[in-house]
Protein backbone atom coordinates (compact mmCIF):
# COMPACT_ATOMS: atom_id res chain seq x y z
CA UNK A 1 0.00 0.00 0.00
CA UNK A 2 0.80 3.97 -0.33
CA UNK A 3 2.86 5.02 2.76
CA UNK A 4 2.77 8.76 3.79
CA UNK A 5 5.85 10.57 4.49
CA UNK A 6 6.12 12.66 6.95
CA UNK A 7 3.95 16.21 6.94
CA UNK A 8 4.35 16.92 3.14
CA UNK A 9 1.78 14.66 1.29
CA UNK A 10 4.13 12.52 -0.32
CA UNK A 11 3.13 8.88 -0.93
CA UNK A 12 5.74 6.26 -2.26
CA UNK A 13 5.41 4.19 -5.19
CA UNK A 14 5.16 0.58 -4.59
CA UNK A 15 4.03 -1.94 -7.49
CA UNK A 16 0.11 -1.97 -5.84
CA UNK A 17 -0.03 1.96 -5.51
CA UNK A 18 0.74 5.17 -7.02
CA UNK A 19 3.54 7.56 -5.91
CA UNK A 20 2.16 11.24 -5.07
CA UNK A 21 3.14 14.37 -4.40
CA UNK A 22 0.77 17.45 -3.80
CA UNK A 23 -1.48 18.33 -6.53
CA UNK A 24 0.78 20.89 -7.57
CA UNK A 25 4.28 18.23 -7.58
CA UNK A 26 4.18 14.99 -9.34
CA UNK A 27 2.41 12.04 -10.19
CA UNK A 28 3.49 8.57 -11.59
CA UNK A 29 1.16 6.25 -12.16
CA UNK A 30 2.17 2.61 -11.43
CA UNK A 31 2.91 -0.24 -13.05
CA UNK A 32 -0.48 -2.36 -12.79
CA UNK A 33 -4.08 -0.64 -12.24
CA UNK A 34 -4.33 0.19 -9.10
CA UNK A 35 -8.40 0.18 -6.92
CA UNK A 36 -9.39 3.40 -4.23
CA UNK A 37 -11.67 4.17 -1.61
CA UNK A 38 -13.75 7.51 -1.81
CA UNK A 39 -12.85 10.25 0.41
CA UNK A 40 -13.69 9.26 4.19
CA UNK A 41 -16.88 10.14 4.66
CA UNK A 42 -18.53 12.78 7.34
CA UNK A 43 -20.52 11.08 9.70
CA UNK A 44 -23.79 12.49 9.22
CA UNK A 45 -23.32 11.59 5.40
CA UNK A 46 -22.84 8.14 6.33
CA UNK A 47 -26.77 7.68 7.72
CA UNK A 48 -27.76 10.08 4.53
CA UNK A 49 -29.46 7.44 2.18
CA UNK A 50 -27.12 6.59 -1.08
CA UNK A 51 -27.06 7.83 -4.30
CA UNK A 52 -27.20 6.30 -7.33
CA UNK A 53 -23.75 6.27 -9.86
CA UNK A 54 -23.67 9.27 -12.06
CA UNK A 55 -25.64 9.36 -15.29
CA UNK A 56 -23.51 12.24 -16.83
CA UNK A 57 -20.30 12.57 -17.49
CA UNK A 58 -18.86 16.46 -16.05
CA UNK A 59 -15.07 15.59 -17.33
CA UNK A 60 -16.32 14.97 -20.60
CA UNK A 61 -18.62 17.99 -19.81
CA UNK A 62 -15.90 20.24 -19.23
CA UNK A 63 -13.40 18.92 -21.90
CA UNK A 64 -16.01 19.93 -24.47
CA UNK A 65 -16.04 23.70 -23.35
CA UNK A 66 -12.26 24.24 -22.67
CA UNK A 67 -11.24 23.34 -26.12
CA UNK A 68 -8.22 20.78 -25.76
CA UNK A 69 -5.82 21.53 -29.17
CA UNK A 70 -3.22 19.65 -29.82
CA UNK A 71 0.47 19.78 -31.58
CA UNK A 72 3.41 17.40 -32.68
CA UNK A 73 6.65 19.87 -33.10
CA UNK A 74 9.62 17.65 -32.40
CA UNK A 75 10.90 14.33 -33.26
CA UNK A 76 13.92 13.78 -31.07
CA UNK A 77 16.68 10.98 -31.36
CA UNK A 78 19.67 10.98 -29.28
CA UNK A 79 22.22 8.58 -28.39
CA UNK A 80 25.75 8.47 -25.66
CA UNK A 81 24.73 11.19 -23.03
CA UNK A 82 22.28 13.54 -24.08
CA UNK A 83 20.22 16.43 -22.02
CA UNK A 84 17.48 17.86 -23.38
CA UNK A 85 15.72 21.49 -22.11
CA UNK A 86 12.59 22.23 -22.74
CA UNK A 87 11.41 25.70 -21.96
CA UNK A 88 8.87 27.09 -19.35
CA UNK A 89 5.13 27.03 -21.80
CA UNK A 90 4.56 30.67 -20.77
CA UNK A 91 7.76 32.01 -22.78
CA UNK A 92 6.75 29.68 -26.02
CA UNK A 93 3.23 29.90 -26.12
CA UNK A 94 2.64 32.23 -29.02
CA UNK A 95 5.11 30.25 -30.92
CA UNK A 96 3.83 26.82 -30.31
CA UNK A 97 0.18 27.32 -29.63
CA UNK A 98 -0.53 30.62 -30.63
CA UNK A 99 -4.34 32.11 -28.81
CA UNK A 100 -4.14 29.56 -25.81
CA UNK A 101 -4.31 30.77 -22.56
CA UNK A 102 -2.43 27.42 -20.87
CA UNK A 103 -0.05 25.32 -22.80
CA UNK A 104 1.29 21.41 -21.57
CA UNK A 105 4.08 19.68 -23.04
CA UNK A 106 4.13 16.27 -23.74
CA UNK A 107 6.86 13.41 -24.60
CA UNK A 108 5.95 9.69 -25.95
CA UNK A 109 8.49 7.86 -25.76
CA UNK A 110 9.08 5.42 -28.87
CA UNK A 111 12.60 4.17 -27.95
CA UNK A 112 14.92 3.64 -25.22
CA UNK A 113 15.24 4.92 -21.85
CA UNK A 114 16.20 8.34 -20.16
CA UNK A 115 14.81 10.80 -16.90
CA UNK A 116 12.38 13.42 -16.52
CA UNK A 117 12.83 15.87 -14.21
CA UNK A 118 11.02 19.04 -12.65
CA UNK A 119 13.15 21.96 -10.46
CA UNK A 120 12.81 20.49 -6.78
CA UNK A 121 11.52 17.15 -7.50
CA UNK A 122 12.65 13.42 -8.02
CA UNK A 123 13.38 12.41 -11.40
CA UNK A 124 11.16 9.88 -13.51
CA UNK A 125 12.76 6.99 -14.99
CA UNK A 126 11.14 6.81 -18.60
CA UNK A 127 10.91 3.70 -20.75
CA UNK A 128 9.52 2.73 -23.96
CA UNK A 129 5.80 3.04 -24.53
CA UNK A 130 5.65 5.72 -21.46
CA UNK A 131 4.30 8.52 -21.66
CA UNK A 132 4.70 11.69 -19.51
CA UNK A 133 3.07 15.11 -19.56
CA UNK A 134 3.84 18.14 -17.81
CA UNK A 135 0.30 19.88 -17.14
CA UNK A 136 1.43 23.04 -15.30
CA UNK A 137 3.79 24.19 -17.96
CA UNK A 138 7.28 23.55 -15.91
CA UNK A 139 10.15 23.89 -17.46
CA UNK A 140 12.10 20.65 -17.27
CA UNK A 141 15.20 18.42 -18.71
CA UNK A 142 14.59 14.91 -20.31
CA UNK A 143 17.83 13.28 -19.80
CA UNK A 144 20.36 10.55 -20.39
CA UNK A 145 20.52 9.86 -16.27
CA UNK A 146 19.86 11.95 -13.61
CA UNK A 147 21.96 15.48 -12.63
CA UNK A 148 23.46 15.65 -16.86
CA UNK A 149 22.93 19.30 -17.51
CA UNK A 150 21.20 20.55 -20.74
CA UNK A 151 22.72 23.13 -23.15
CA UNK A 152 20.63 26.18 -22.00
CA UNK A 153 18.06 27.17 -24.78
CA UNK A 154 15.96 30.37 -25.61
CA UNK A 155 13.02 30.96 -26.81
CA UNK A 156 14.19 32.58 -29.94
CA UNK A 157 14.99 29.46 -31.91
CA UNK A 158 11.75 28.37 -30.85
CA UNK A 159 9.95 31.64 -32.45
CA UNK A 160 12.22 31.52 -35.61
CA UNK A 161 11.76 27.75 -36.49
CA UNK A 162 7.37 27.70 -35.35
CA UNK A 163 6.60 27.60 -39.38
CA UNK A 164 9.36 24.77 -40.13
CA UNK A 165 7.81 21.59 -40.94
CA UNK A 166 7.00 19.33 -38.21
CA UNK A 167 7.73 17.53 -36.18
CA UNK A 168 11.05 19.40 -36.53
CA UNK A 169 13.53 16.37 -36.20
CA UNK A 170 16.61 16.88 -33.46
CA UNK A 171 19.10 14.84 -32.17
CA UNK A 172 21.58 15.33 -29.45
CA UNK A 173 24.72 13.31 -28.38
CA UNK A 174 27.33 14.07 -26.10
CA UNK A 175 26.24 17.90 -25.44
CA UNK A 176 25.65 18.62 -28.64
CA UNK A 177 22.28 19.84 -30.42
CA UNK A 178 21.59 19.75 -34.09
CA UNK A 179 18.27 20.96 -34.88
CA UNK A 180 17.18 19.54 -38.53
CA UNK A 181 19.20 16.55 -38.06
CA UNK A 182 17.91 12.79 -37.06
CA UNK A 183 19.55 9.69 -35.88
CA UNK A 184 18.76 6.72 -38.30
CA UNK A 185 16.07 4.41 -35.93
CA UNK A 186 18.81 1.95 -35.78
CA UNK A 187 21.50 4.04 -34.16
CA UNK A 188 19.40 6.09 -31.66
CA UNK A 189 19.92 5.27 -28.46
CA UNK A 190 15.91 7.07 -27.70
CA UNK A 191 13.41 8.15 -29.67
CA UNK A 192 10.81 10.50 -28.02
CA UNK A 193 8.26 12.40 -30.11
CA UNK A 194 7.34 16.03 -28.31
CA UNK A 195 4.06 18.18 -28.68
CA UNK A 196 2.33 20.90 -27.05
CA UNK A 197 -1.49 20.84 -25.72
CA UNK A 198 -3.27 24.16 -25.48
CA UNK A 199 -6.58 24.75 -23.83
CA UNK A 200 -8.59 27.62 -22.13
CA UNK A 201 -8.17 29.01 -18.90
CA UNK A 202 -11.26 31.23 -19.25
CA UNK A 203 -14.02 31.74 -17.92
CA UNK A 204 -13.94 28.67 -15.99
CA UNK A 205 -11.11 25.56 -16.04
CA UNK A 206 -11.31 23.83 -12.63
CA UNK A 207 -9.09 20.70 -14.19
CA UNK A 208 -6.06 22.86 -14.84
CA UNK A 209 -5.19 23.70 -11.52
CA UNK A 210 -6.08 19.39 -10.11
CA UNK A 211 -3.05 18.35 -12.27
CA UNK A 212 0.32 17.54 -11.11
CA UNK A 213 3.41 19.53 -12.35
CA UNK A 214 4.84 16.33 -13.97
CA UNK A 215 2.36 13.28 -14.99
CA UNK A 216 4.29 10.00 -15.86
CA UNK A 217 2.39 6.86 -17.03
CA UNK A 218 4.11 3.76 -17.22
CA UNK A 219 3.77 1.45 -20.65
CA UNK A 220 3.13 -1.45 -18.22
CA UNK A 221 -0.15 0.89 -17.22
CA UNK A 222 -1.10 1.80 -20.25
CA UNK A 223 -3.89 0.07 -22.81
CA UNK A 224 -2.64 -1.39 -25.91
CA UNK A 225 -4.03 1.30 -28.16
CA UNK A 226 -1.06 3.67 -26.57
CA UNK A 227 1.79 1.26 -27.88
CA UNK A 228 0.09 1.90 -31.52
CA UNK A 229 -0.60 5.70 -30.83
CA UNK A 230 3.25 6.62 -30.15
CA UNK A 231 4.05 3.68 -33.21
CA UNK A 232 1.69 5.60 -35.15
CA UNK A 233 3.18 8.87 -34.44
CA UNK A 234 6.71 7.58 -34.98
CA UNK A 235 5.57 7.16 -38.80
CA UNK A 236 3.92 10.22 -39.55
CA UNK A 237 6.98 11.92 -37.95
CA UNK A 238 9.26 9.76 -40.01
CA UNK A 239 7.22 9.37 -43.26
CA UNK A 240 4.86 12.72 -43.61
CA UNK A 241 1.63 12.18 -45.66
CA UNK A 242 -1.19 14.04 -46.07
CA UNK A 243 -3.34 14.55 -42.98
CA UNK A 244 -0.96 13.71 -41.15
CA UNK A 245 -0.32 17.19 -39.33
CA UNK A 246 -3.66 16.55 -38.09
CA UNK A 247 -3.64 13.07 -37.20
CA UNK A 248 -0.47 14.03 -34.50
CA UNK A 249 -3.19 16.62 -33.44
CA UNK A 250 -5.79 14.53 -32.46
CA UNK A 251 -3.39 11.87 -31.02
CA UNK A 252 -1.73 14.31 -28.66
CA UNK A 253 -5.31 14.91 -27.39
CA UNK A 254 -6.66 11.42 -26.92
CA UNK A 255 -3.11 10.93 -24.77
CA UNK A 256 -4.14 13.72 -22.46
CA UNK A 257 -7.99 12.69 -22.13
CA UNK A 258 -6.01 9.08 -21.87
CA UNK A 259 -3.92 10.54 -18.79
CA UNK A 260 -6.28 12.94 -16.73
CA UNK A 261 -8.51 9.34 -16.44
CA UNK A 262 -5.83 7.52 -15.45
CA UNK A 263 -5.04 10.30 -12.79
CA UNK A 264 -8.50 10.37 -11.75
CA UNK A 265 -8.58 6.51 -10.54
CA UNK A 266 -5.76 6.91 -8.91
CA UNK A 267 -5.65 9.83 -6.54
CA UNK A 268 -5.52 9.23 -3.33
CA UNK A 269 -8.34 8.57 -0.71
CA UNK A 270 -7.61 12.36 1.05
CA UNK A 271 -6.69 13.93 -2.27
CA UNK A 272 -8.46 17.41 -2.89
CA UNK A 273 -9.67 19.28 -5.89
CA UNK A 274 -12.04 19.29 -8.55
CA UNK A 275 -11.02 15.47 -10.09
CA UNK A 276 -11.43 14.27 -6.70
CA UNK A 277 -14.57 16.07 -6.36
CA UNK A 278 -15.82 13.65 -9.12
CA UNK A 279 -15.60 10.48 -6.90
CA UNK A 280 -16.79 11.69 -4.37
CA UNK A 281 -20.41 9.81 -4.03
CA UNK A 282 -21.56 13.09 -2.83
CA UNK A 283 -19.93 15.99 -4.59
CA UNK A 284 -19.80 13.73 -7.44
CA UNK A 285 -23.32 13.45 -7.54
CA UNK A 286 -24.11 17.30 -7.01
CA UNK A 287 -21.73 17.89 -9.63
CA UNK A 288 -23.57 15.59 -12.32
CA UNK A 289 -27.07 17.16 -11.18
CA UNK A 290 -25.27 20.69 -11.92
CA UNK A 291 -23.48 19.67 -15.48
CA UNK A 292 -26.95 17.43 -16.44
CA UNK A 293 -29.86 20.58 -15.69
CA UNK A 294 -28.11 23.58 -15.57
CA UNK A 295 -31.20 25.42 -16.28
CA UNK A 296 -32.56 24.32 -13.14
CA UNK A 297 -33.58 26.72 -10.21
CA UNK A 298 -30.90 25.01 -8.31
CA UNK A 299 -30.32 25.74 -4.16
CA UNK A 300 -27.84 24.04 -1.94
CA UNK A 301 -31.36 22.91 -0.28
CA UNK A 302 -32.84 21.45 -3.58
CA UNK A 303 -28.98 19.73 -4.74
CA UNK A 304 -28.96 18.38 -0.64
CA UNK A 305 -32.33 16.50 -1.28
CA UNK A 306 -31.59 15.47 -4.70
CA UNK A 307 -28.31 13.55 -3.51
CA UNK A 308 -29.22 12.39 0.03
CA UNK A 309 -27.24 14.55 2.41
CA UNK A 310 -27.49 17.58 4.71
CA UNK A 311 -27.62 21.24 3.58
CA UNK A 312 -24.38 22.05 5.78
CA UNK A 313 -22.76 18.75 5.20
CA UNK A 314 -23.09 19.51 1.51
CA UNK A 315 -21.74 22.93 1.66
CA UNK A 316 -18.99 21.46 3.71
CA UNK A 317 -17.98 18.48 1.80
CA UNK A 318 -18.26 20.91 -1.29
CA UNK A 319 -16.21 23.44 -0.40
CA UNK A 320 -13.29 21.14 1.17
CA UNK A 321 -13.03 19.17 -2.30
CA UNK A 322 -13.59 22.48 -4.92
CA UNK A 323 -12.56 24.95 -3.11
CA UNK A 324 -15.32 26.70 -3.70
CA UNK A 325 -19.05 26.76 -2.49
CA UNK A 326 -22.12 24.90 -4.87
CA UNK A 327 -23.74 28.03 -6.02
CA UNK A 328 -20.79 29.52 -7.07
CA UNK A 329 -19.46 26.64 -9.14
CA UNK A 330 -22.96 26.65 -10.49
CA UNK A 331 -22.82 30.50 -11.54
CA UNK A 332 -19.02 29.70 -12.79
CA UNK A 333 -20.43 26.49 -15.14
CA UNK A 334 -23.52 28.72 -16.37
CA UNK A 335 -20.93 31.34 -17.72
CA UNK A 336 -18.38 28.69 -18.82
CA UNK A 337 -21.71 27.08 -20.60
CA UNK A 338 -22.80 30.79 -21.84
CA UNK A 339 -18.99 31.73 -23.34
CA UNK A 340 -18.88 28.12 -25.10
CA UNK A 341 -22.63 29.47 -26.84
CA UNK A 342 -21.47 32.78 -27.60
CA UNK A 343 -18.00 31.88 -29.22
CA UNK A 344 -20.01 28.72 -30.84
CA UNK A 345 -23.34 29.34 -31.82
CA UNK A 346 -25.12 32.63 -33.31
CA UNK A 347 -27.60 32.65 -30.63
CA UNK A 348 -28.60 35.49 -29.21
CA UNK A 349 -27.37 36.76 -25.81
CA UNK A 350 -30.99 36.45 -24.01
CA UNK A 351 -31.45 33.08 -25.38
CA UNK A 352 -28.30 31.85 -23.98
CA UNK A 353 -29.36 33.47 -20.59
CA UNK A 354 -32.25 31.45 -20.41
CA UNK A 355 -30.57 28.13 -21.98
CA UNK A 356 -27.71 28.14 -19.28
CA UNK A 357 -30.08 28.82 -15.96
CA UNK A 358 -30.88 32.51 -15.99
CA UNK A 359 -34.10 34.08 -15.59
CA UNK A 360 -32.94 37.20 -18.07
CA UNK A 361 -30.37 38.41 -19.81
CA UNK A 362 -29.34 41.62 -17.62
CA UNK A 363 -29.15 38.89 -14.73
CA UNK A 364 -26.98 36.99 -16.76
CA UNK A 365 -25.23 39.87 -18.48
CA UNK A 366 -23.91 41.21 -14.67
CA UNK A 367 -22.68 37.54 -13.96
CA UNK A 368 -20.89 36.93 -16.86
CA UNK A 369 -19.25 40.61 -16.63
CA UNK A 370 -18.37 39.69 -12.77
CA UNK A 371 -16.12 37.10 -13.99
CA UNK A 372 -15.18 37.72 -17.57
CA UNK A 373 -14.85 41.33 -16.79
CA UNK A 374 -16.66 42.12 -20.08
CA UNK A 375 -20.25 42.19 -21.12
CA UNK A 376 -21.46 39.20 -23.36
CA UNK A 377 -21.93 40.16 -26.48
CA UNK A 378 -17.96 42.52 -26.41
CA UNK A 379 -16.65 39.06 -25.13
CA UNK A 380 -18.17 37.21 -28.32
CA UNK A 381 -16.87 39.92 -30.48
CA UNK A 382 -13.42 39.73 -28.84
CA UNK A 383 -13.34 36.12 -29.22
CA UNK A 384 -13.90 36.11 -32.71
CA UNK A 385 -10.78 38.06 -33.59
CA UNK A 386 -8.74 36.27 -31.21
CA UNK A 387 -9.81 32.92 -31.89
CA UNK A 388 -6.52 30.43 -31.51
CA UNK A 389 -4.34 30.75 -34.47
CA UNK A 390 -3.07 27.33 -36.85
CA UNK A 391 0.65 26.92 -35.60
CA UNK A 392 1.74 25.77 -39.07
Amino acid sequence: MARVSGQCGIIVLGRVAPTFAPASDILALPSEPVSTGSLPIHPAASRACPVQPMNRDPLSDLLRTIRIRGAVFYYVSCRDQWSAEALPASEIAEAVMPGCEHVMEYHLIAKGNGWAAVQGEQPQKLAAGDIVLFPQGDRHVVSSAPGVEPIRQTADWVFSSRNDPRPIPISYHHGVVSAGERFPEEEAEMIAVCGFLGCDLRPFNPLAASLPRMLHLPASHLGDWVSRVIDQAVSESNEPRPGGDAVLERLGEMVFIDAVRRYLEVLPEDAIGWLAALRDPYVGKTLELMHSRPDTAWTVDSLAREVGISRSVLHERFVQLVDQPPMQYLSNWRIQLGAQRLRETNQTVASIALDVGYESEAAFSRAFRRLVGAPPATWRRSQANSAPRPNA
